[in-house]
């Protein structure tokens, strides 16, 4: 193939514009807030969990407090019952049992009084942890919303950027031969590199010396053939740093 000096000079503005492009890519793709979002989004799931969970318990205790006061008000009715009869009756036998009855039940509702402080105290520890977690929660939404305003604005700057540098790569792009350009890009899409300068015998694209034979070859090339990198592939674009 044959194609102007000057213009396949231009492939290696297009190569840089390409570059660029790629390296602004690969900063939205590795953004460095998204590593640390993505372990936020893992701490907010297990803490969501985590607050189910804790709050069941809590409301596991609350049922069994109520559970144990209705307990203490049945006993408490059952007391005042007793006590009822007990005034009313004449019985010997009677009140010997209504006082048995009434010293079964002051046990029964100490037991019971014992219980609900136990559970209370129990409600007051899981109150203290769902309050944990719930601040912790809190904590990690915060910092969740202050890092994705960060990366959103981060990733508007590089956009943009990324729209200068398609655009100057539009521009260069438009300057180069239809065959020329269509080359380049089979070769950038084959081997990741379109083209590179062949500097002091040494090609860029594969920082690699050009041996004997290949320069030679290179030598005898006219200034309008589009010569290839024989270890990359790529175009080789000479100039007079070429040292041939």
């Amino acid at each position: 193939m044959k194609a102007p000096a000057l213009e396949q000079r231009k492939l290696l503005d297009l190569q840089a514009a390409d570059n660029r492009i790629a390296q602004l890519n690969h900063t939205l793709r590795t953004l460095p807030q998204e590593a640390r979002l993505a372990e936020l989004q893992r701490d907010s799931i297990a803490a969501r969990q985590e607050f189910g969970g804790v709050n069941g318990e809590l409301e596991d205790a609350r049922v069994e407090i109520s559970r144990v006061e209705a307990d203490i008000e049945t006993v408490a009715a059952r007391e005042k019952r007793d006590r009822e009869r007990l005034q009313a009756s004449a019985s010997t036998k009677d009140i010997q049992g209504l006082e048995h009855e009434l010293a079964s039940l002051k046990v029964r509702r100490s037991n019971l009084e014992d219980i609900e402080l136990e559970v209370m105290e129990r409600v007051e520890e899981i109150e203290e942890r769902l309050a944990a977690i719930t601040a912790r929660r809190d904590d990690i939404a915060t910092e969740e919303r202050l890092l994705a305003a960060q990366r959103d604005e981060q990733r508007a700057r590089i956009n943009a950027q990324l729209a200068v540098a398609q655009s100057e790569r539009s521009a260069i792009a438009a300057g180069v031969g239809a065959e020329l350009l269509a080359l380049y890009e089979r070769q950038r899409e084959r081997y990741g590199i379109g083209a590179a300068l062949l500097r002091g015998g040494v090609s860029l694209g594969s920082n690699v010396a050009l041996n004997g034979t290949d320069l030679a070859q290179i030598r005898a090339a006219a200034p309008d053939d589009v010569v290839l990198d024989p270890d990359s592939n790529c175009i080789l674009v000479r100039t007079e740093e070429s040292g041939i």
